[in-house]
């Protein structure tokens, strides 16, 4: 998207007061009527200095504001702090577009202007590369997501069930992640197709979310299937009518249940739902891990396989390589590539009709990676975690001549680049914005083989 076409809500915001009752409170409520901001979070809180000295974490605030705050909660280095006014506002502020944000968990960043997001995200980059890892780069350029909202494929909400057949459903509360705020059709962050199966689902289930399996907390994952959704229900035990609720929602085209600690099962509607994905046919109703964001996930995909370059006749690893999008692609352009994945759903539509050049490996990375190696290229896109450090002990020891790292957390990459910095340099640095209007970032970086 080009930065042109940003949201005409990017103008400045005048000075507001924030919704009281986001904090956490402790009774510890000092005043504090002047405090400059100076940063951002990881999280995408305010970052201030009390009289003290002490860092105070202000969410709502942005940098470059004067605020006036509540201290809510006193650490002997660090406090939290709940934003009463801003005396000061940033140019890059704006007024939040959901009337649940600031009390809801699922969007940190509305009222910072798009713009400002992509720059941040840059820099966060950046700076954890050189903090943790001892890396220093320059501020990537953040490619936009080309849909600034309802760019999420997939919603997962929250299900409590009260006495008295009471029902809450909706998302964890900011700062208080074991409360929830209702969510109806507020919710700006869902594709215009998953949207109306959700606000659907909550009228047809019932007194007591009769119709869905019973227990007294469930989480419900949507994810888009053509112009409707396929519904995976977690938690609870065998049970509700999955046939009746399929057919009083209109869009919802199968329900799948997954018991703690057992199987997902088949309940209702198509069985075998797929979308296309990247050229490919990947299973949706299901856990197999995709892109929440399909456009700004395709641009990723495309940067990826440029950046592994050229494959024919070469040896390629795809570790942690969900249904196999990468390898798919890398086979058919004459790699020999065998990915590894541990999520069973995920191997088996890796392997459905995989093209000639193509393996794939069940299992833990860090317990598969050897009998895979020597390559010449590597494509790595790990959990939020990262690597298991056996990981880069097994790539210094037998390197790739060029590895693509892909991650969702800076943090983690910048301290698995540390470990792997003997065996290689570090090349390109490029971000992708996966999620507008939170703290997340994708990065993808390049590293070659240093010589011997």
């Amino acid at each position: 998207m080009a930065l042109g076409r940003l949201s005409d809500r990017d103008a400045p915001a005048p000075v507001s007061t924030p919704r009281s009752g986001s904090g956490i409170g402790t009774g510890l409520e000092a005043g504090y009527p002047g405090v400059e901001i100076h940063d951002l979070s990881a999280e995408g809180q305010g970052v201030g200095r009390l009289p003290d000295g002490r860092a105070v974490f202000v969410a709502g605030a942005l940098p470059g504001e004067r605020v006036s705050l509540r201290v809510v909660r006193e650490r002997p280095r660090y406090a939290n702090g709940e934003l009463e006014r801003v005396l000061s506002p940033s140019a890059d502020r704006r007024d939040p577009r959901c009337p649940l944000f600031g009390a809801c968990g699922g969007c940190q960043l509305q009222h910072l202007r798009y713009r400002a997001q992509l720059a941040w995200k840059g820099r966060r980059i950046a700076e954890a590369l050189r903090r943790l890892g001892g890396i220093a780069v320059e501020a990537p350029a953040v490619e936009p997501s080309p849909s600034e909202w309802r760019y999420r494929n997939r919603m997962s909400f929250t299900l409590i069930r009260l006495p008295g057949g009471r029902v809450v459903a909706g998302l964890h509360r900011a700062g208080r992640p074991g409360s929830l705020v209702e969510v109806r059709d507020e919710c700006l962050l869902p594709e215009a197709e998953v949207l109306p199966v959700w606000t659907a689902l909550r009228t047809a289930w019932g007194r007591g979310a009769r119709l869905l399996p019973p227990g007294p907390r469930l989480r419900l994952t949507l994810r888009r299937a053509g112009a409707g959704a396929a519904l995976v229900v977690e938690g609870g035990d065998p049970g509700g009518d999955a046939s009746a609720l399929l057919a009083a929602v209109p869009g919802l085209v199968a329900i799948a249940h997954r018991p703690r600690g057992g199987a997902l099962t088949h309940l209702a509607g198509e069985a075998d739902v797929r979308e296309r994905w990247f050229g490919e046919e990947v299973p949706v109703a299901s856990e197999a891990f995709l892109q929440v964001n399909r456009e700004a996930g395709e641009a990723l995909h495309v940067a990826v396989l440029r950046a592994v370059g050229a494959v024919q006749g070469l040896r390629v690893v795809d570790a942690y390589c969900g249904v196999g999008a990468y390898g798919r692609r890398l086979a058919r352009q004459g790699a020999t590539v065998t990915g590894i994945e541990l999520d069973a759903a995920a191997v088996a539509a890796a392997r459905r009709e995989a093209p000639p050049g193509l393996q794939v490996l069940e299992g833990r990375v860090e317990a598969r990676l050897a009998e895979c190696l020597p390559a010449d290229r590597m494509i790595l896109n790990p959990p939020r975690s990262g690597l298991d450090p056996a990981v880069p002990e097994l790539m210094r020891e037998r390197p790739a001549a060029r590895v693509v790292y892909v991650s969702c957390d800076p943090a983690t990459l910048a301290r698995d680049l540390a470990r792997l910095g003997p065996a290689y340099r570090v090349g390109e640095v490029r971000g992708f914005d996966l999620f507008p209007q939170t703290p997340h970032v994708e990065t993808v970086v390049v590293l070659e083989r240093r010589s011997v």
